[in-house]
């Protein structure tokens, strides 16, 4: 019997499902994988261990393995895809082929077939096909200059929002009378652990991961916090106007009656919010694009290439 792995390697974790060829036997969870954010030695750690642990639950040995697919933030540049694909290969047989995360997650949603994928994780990008095999994407640039509506983008807008309305509403360098009076405020406190305003900015000018800020964002506007929903608001609307320019670069003024949207990612996954304004944003008057379905997950895409063999991999195994 044939054995596939599909990975989806992401900037916040690392995701393996092992399967056959019709069906999927496991899948496991580790740590962060984005060589850009992490670094190789972490990238190595979380991919590898995700590898073994699929495989144990599967019950198979990863020299068993016959291909396996990786979708990872980063890949089109050669030096980011010749590290991933020797740490996947030191550990598995077989095939390894190094693509884009958002390759894999239209694979997910639509297969071979047209559509447009708007993926906000860590970082966010768009990316889409048309019924003839053209693709476009928007978005992806790296979290310093680009990213719009990821849960880094939305950590570093609550901390800016949060300081500009200090200075508007409050002018008091105190944190505990500013945590009383802004629930936002306490909440981000509690992620990073800082005791006054000054802690707080040296941290956030300090090249912070902002994404570990995305569930402080999230429990402040589970409690009614209007600036939090405000930001989430934003995020949405940002990545609609990402599914909008890639819709536009490959149909042009044509309404698309074959196209669709999905999504991935953890904001869209865990985001409510999100996800309805983004909705309703796509399917306003003048983008009238339709919506399909649920979350998709980019690993499941993973696989399916995998089987598939759909592209030739970097380097023979």
């Amino acid at each position: 019997m044939a054995y596939y792995l599909g990975i989806d390697g992401g900037g916040s974790k690392t995701t393996c499902a092992v399967g056959d060829e019709s069906s999927i036997l496991a899948t496991a969870t580790a740590g962060p994988s984005n060589i850009t954010r992490v670094g190789e030695g972490r990238a190595r750690e979380s991919l590898q261990r995700a590898i073994r642990q699929a495989c144990a639950a599967a019950g198979i040995d990863p020299g068993q393995v016959k291909r396996t697919c990786i979708g990872a933030a980063g890949a089109g540049r050669h030096d980011i895809a010749d590290a991933l694909h020797k740490i996947v290969a030191e550990v598995v047989a077989g095939e390894v082929e190094v693509i884009g995360d958002m390759e894999i997650a239209l694979e997910a949603a639509f297969g071979d077939g047209p559509g447009v994928i708007v993926i906000a994780g860590t970082g966010s990008i768009a990316y889409g096909r048309d019924e003839k095999g053209r693709t476009a994407r928007a978005g992806g640039w790296g979290f310093g200059i680009s990213d719009e509506g990821s849960a880094h983008w939305i950590g570093r807008e609550t901390v800016r929002h949060l300081l500009r309305e200090i200075d508007e509403k409050l002018g008091d360098n105190r944190a505990e009378a500013i945590a009383r009076q802004m629930p936002l405020f306490a909440e981000i406190r509690s992620e990073w652990k800082f005791q006054t305003l000054d802690e707080l900015c040296r941290t956030a000018n300090a090249a912070p991961d902002f994404a570990e800020l995305f569930p402080a964002v999230l429990r402040a506007e589970e409690n009614g916090d209007k600036l939090a929903k405000q930001i989430l608001y934003d995020a949405a609307s940002e990545l609609a106007r990402l599914a909008e320019i890639v819709v536009r670069r490959l149909f042009g003024k044509r309404l698309p009656t074959e196209i669709a949207i999905s999504v991935a990612g953890g904001v869209f996954q865990h985001s409510e919010h999100v996800r309805q304004v983004f909705e309703k944003e796509v399917s306003k008057p003048d983008r009238r694009l339709p919506m399909k379905g649920h979350v998709v997950e980019p690993v499941n895409g993973a696989l399916q290439m995998a089987r598939r063999g759909s592209a030739q991999s970097r380097r023979d195994s």
